[in-house]
């Protein structure tokens, strides 16, 4: 998507030389390195905002293998299981 938009914003003499020394040990323009920071953070921004949880690899997959294994039933939850048999009535 071709750029036709402009932002402008002043910075500290100190935060241009920080800028600066970045881009050129990425090697990218001062402006494309600017402007994909703040696109970066921005994208950043958003998905905090908009609650997406992202996990690594492994968590996931881990995760994914315990909803998998058969459950186990833990001793308190036996009990209520037998507590709620125990108080339904039949017919």
């Amino acid at each position: 998507m071709a750029a036709t938009e402009r932002l402008e914003f002043r910075v500290s003499a100190s935060a241009k030389a920080t800028i600066q020394r970045a881009a050129l040990l990425v090697g990218e323009p001062v402006t494309a390195f600017a402007r994909t920071a703040a696109e970066e953070r921005a994208e950043e921004v958003l998905r905090e905002h908009d609650m997406t949880t992202v996990v690594p690899p492994e968590f996931f997959d881990e995760l994914m293998a315990e909803l998998d294994a058969p459950a186990v039933a833990n001793p308190a939850l036996r009990g209520a299981g037998l507590r709620l048999q125990a108080s339904v009535t039949r017919d």
